[in-house]
Order: C-alpha cells, then sequence, then structure tokens
C-alpha cells in the first residue's frame, strides 16, 4: 500500500517512514498525529497530547486482545503499567482514555511513563527527511522544514510539542482516510509477525463502536428449540426456552474476531458477566459443546430447514449436511481437532482458563 502522490511534497519520504521498524512506535504516533490535526485543525501540538493518545489508541489491542507487540517495544508494558495505575477499564473508549490521562496528567507516575515513550519517536519518525541520529541537530534542521519533513520539533525544558509543516495541511486533510489506513495496514504486517497464531490481526487493532448483531444466530437457535423443545446450557444445566437465553462465543470473541455459528452457544444469562472473555476448560466442556451443535444440526436439517447461517459451518471444512450426518465421535474429534489449537494458542497469549 502507497501513499497518495504529490508534485510539490517529499511523499516519497512520507512512504518511507516505517521502514525498518523495530517497535510499534511509530505507527500509534503517526495516527494520533492525524487524528489530533483532523479533529483540531491546530498546526502545533503538544508532544503530550500525541503520547496520551498513542496510548488510548493501543488501550484495546493490547488490554482487550492481548496482542504481542516484540521484545523491544515499551508501549505494550506502559499501557499495562498505567491501566494498573489509572484503573481505567481494559474496554473503554478512545476519549474516555484520553480524558482520564490527561485528568491525572499532573502524576508524576503517569507522566514519567508517558516521557519514555517521548525519548525516541518525535525524532527517529523524521529520519527519511533528515538524516541523523543526534537529537539536538534532529530539532535544529527540523525547525527549517528541512527537505519538506513533516513536522518542526519545539523542545525548551518542559515544553515539548512538534509543528506541521504548513505545507502538509491540505495534503493530510484530503488523505486523511488513506493516510490512516496506510499506517494501520503497516502496523497489521508488523504485528502479524509477532502474532503468527492469532486470527483476524485487522480486526484487533481498533475498538468497534458497535459490535455485530447476532440476530441470525439468535433465530436459529430460537428455530433449534421450536423444534426440538428446550435445550440444557451446557455451563449451567439450566432449561433455556426460545428467546429467554444469552449467546455465548465458546472461544471468546476477544481472541476469535468473529460471531460463526460454531463458536455460539445460547447459555444461561448470568453466564456472560461470570465468563466474561475467559476460556472454557475444555476437558469438561468442549464435549458438551460438539453434542449441542451436532443434535442442533440434525434437528434443523431433519425438519428440512436450511437457513443461511448454515454457512457459517463451512469453515470447518464440511457442509452443514456433511456435518450432521457424521456419528457423534467423528463430529466431537472434528471439534477437538478445530478447538484445542485455538485454545492453546489464547492460553499462551494469557487468556484464563473457567469453570462454572
Amino acid at each position: 500500500m502507497q501513499v497518495p502522490q504529490s508534485d510539490i511534497l517529499t511523499t516519497n519520504r512520507l512512504g518511507k517512514i516505517f521502514g525498518n521498524t523495530v517497535a510499534t512506535y511509530k505507527f500509534f504516533w503517526f495516527v494520533s498525529i492525524m487524528q489530533i490535526h483532523a479533529k483540531t485543525n491546530n498546526l502545533k501540538i503538544d508532544v503530550s497530547d500525541i503520547l496520551i493518545r498513542m496510548v488510548a489508541n493501543a488501550w484495546y489491542p493490547v488490554h482487550y486482545f492481548r496482542l504481542s507487540f516484540g521484545k523491544l517495544d515499551s508501549l505494550f508494558d506502559i499501557v499495562m503499567e498505567l491501566h494498573n495505575i489509572t484503573q481505567i477499564p481494559i474496554d473503554a473508549s478512545t476519549d474516555y482514555i484520553i480524558n482520564g490521562l490527561k485528568e491525572r496528567l499532573d502524576d508524576r507516575k503517569i507522566r514519567s511513563k508517558l516521557n519514555v515513550l517521548s525519548q525516541n519517536v518525535p525524532y527517529r519518525f523524521l529520519r527519511p527527511w533528515i538524516d541523523t541520529s543526534d537529537d539536538r541537530d534532529m530539532v535544529r534542521r527540523s525547525q527549517t522544514f528541512e527537505n519538506g519533513c513533516l513536522y518542526a520539533l519545539h523542545k525548551e525544558g518542559k515544553e515539548f510539542h512538534i509543528e506541521l509543516n504548513p505545507a502538509w495541511d491540505a495534503y493530510l486533510h484530503t488523505h486523511y482516510n488513506i493516510l490512516v489506513d496506510f499506517a494501520y495496514w503497516n502496523l497489521t504486517l508488523f504485528l502479524q509477525v509477532r502474532n503468527p497464531n492469532v486470527p483476524a490481526i485487522p480486526n484487533k487493532l481498533i475498538r468497534p463502536e458497535v459490535r455485530n448483531s447476532l440476530t441470525k444466530q439468535h433465530n436459529y437457535w430460537d428455530m433449534v428449540m421450536n423444534i426440538g423443545g428446550p435445550i440444557r446450557c451446557i455451563y449451567t444445566n439450566a432449561e433455556l426456552h426460545p428467546g429467554d437465553y444469552d449467546l455465548d462465543h465458546f472461544i471468546p470473541w476477544s481472541f476469535v474476531s468473529h460471531d460463526l455459528l460454531w463458536n455460539l452457544i445460547p447459555s444461561d444469562g448470568s453466564i456472560n458477566s461470570s465468563k466474561s472473555n475467559k476460556l472454557p476448560e475444555l476437558d469438561f466442556y468442549l464435549p458438551k459443546l460438539a453434542a449441542l451443535q451436532h443434535h442442533s444440526l440434525q434437528l434443523i436439517l431433519n425438519a428440512d430447514k436450511e437457513p443461511r447461517v448454515l454457512e457459517d459451518f463451512i469453515s470447518l471444512g464440511y457442509t452443514a449436511r456433511e456435518l450432521a450426518n457424521m456419528d457423534d465421535v467423528h463430529f466431537r474429534e472434528l471439534y477437538e481437532r478445530t478447538f484445542n489449537p485455538i485454545n492453546q494458542i489464547a492460553l499462551n497469549m494469557g487468556f484464563e482458563t473457567w469453570k462454572y
């Protein structure tokens, strides 16, 4: 993916900002600058505002999805430590995190964590334009907008801000979406190497404003109960009736990032708060999950019902009818082959196990 080209701006150098990247700082630094510029229209931006937004942008992938940023990256640890200090919820909105950190910026512990992020990235980000590793030299040369660099650095005592090059102002506004996508596309490539077995990394970088509706899945399980009668919750053994149950992601959505039917089951309404984003103990619950899923497929297909949501099962390598025609042993083995490696990867990432 390339940045939009310009005949008057050094866009060829902008396209190199993520070259030789060994940590996530540059990605979050650039995205945060873009967001603040788009929101405020200001060319002068306090570095502390950028750092706070960096933390807020990294908050969700770190806490909710437990993505590894790599051994050379301190942003992950800083986000974790700031959560411990502030107790801001792990699934808080970006604005809530930003406001919460700004309100406590006088706290020396919080400021010291943020200051770690200011030691390198403001200077190193400009290397495609200004080839120096001396920070003072970088500050001096950036203030002349050498080679049409993106911003100038201004640092005096505790005051530290950047001044965006006015020549870039219209370009950044016009191409905002493409440039932010460029940053996240490169961040995805960076994180995929460090999380090789983690699914759907692009879906784990930004907190969604609204989760997808589960109406189709609810309709499916209502149909199962209307045909075969009430079913039992695999966790509590409570009797469940149409329209009177919650849908549970057996392996948490925060790991799989999908709503495919083979990972969704009706559950007692009390389960979501206690299970949360934990992993059910497989030895105990997986046989129950497999039995319920197999039974539901057989009920639906024997009743000559084929709702479109059954296409979800194709991702397991079989059609819904092929799965329904399997004997119980082979169906359970398929579920074990599917869920055991997913569960192990999630455990390796720090997800906790749970049993009712």
